[in-house]
C-alpha cells in the first residue's frame, strides 16, 4: 500500500476520528487539556506506527503536560483502536505537538487588524 493511496487516506481519517472521540470522552487524565485537537494522523503503510499531530490551546506548560498525558495513555488508546477498528495491525502511537491552529488564529487576528486600519471609502 502506497503512502498516499485511497486506502491509506481512509485509514488515516478513521484513526483520527476514533482517537478524537477517545481523547475527548474516555481519557480522564487531568494533564490532558480539554482544548486538545487532533490535526492529522499519518499511519505508516505497514500499519506499524502512526504519527498523531495534536494542537493544544493553552500555555507552554499545558501543552507539555498534554503530550506527557497522551504518551502515558498511548497503550490504552491503542487497545481501544484495536477493539473499535478492524485493522490487520494496530499502530504504535507517537504524539507530535503542532502549533497550526494557534498559528491560524494569530494570522486571522493580524489580517483583521490590517483590515481595520484601512480607511473606509467615505474617507473615515
Amino acid at each position: 500500500m502506497r503512502k498516499n493511496s485511497i486506502k491509506n487516506t481512509r485509514i488515516n481519517m478513521e484513526v483520527q476520528r476514533e482517537l478524537s472521540t477517545l481523547i475527548s470522552r474516555e481519557i480522564k487524565d487531568p494533564r490532558i487539556h480539554p482544548m486538545t485537537s487532533i490535526i492529522s494522523t499519518e499511519v505508516a503503510p505497514d500499519l506499524k506506527t502512526a504519527k498523531v499531530y495534536i494542537s493544544v490551546l493553552g500555555n507552554e506548560d499545558e501543552k507539555q503536560d498534554t503530550v506527557k498525558g497522551l504518551k502515558s495513555a498511548a497503550s490504552f488508546l491503542r487497545s481501544q483502536l484495536a477493539k473499535n477498528l478492524n485493522l490487520r495491525n494496530t499502530p504504535e502511537l507517537e504524539f507530535i505537538l503542532s502549533n497550526s491552529i494557534e498559528y491560524g488564529v494569530n494570522m486571522s487576528k493580524l489580517i483583521d487588524d490590517v483590515i481595520n486600519e484601512i480607511p473606509d471609502e467615505d474617507g473615515e
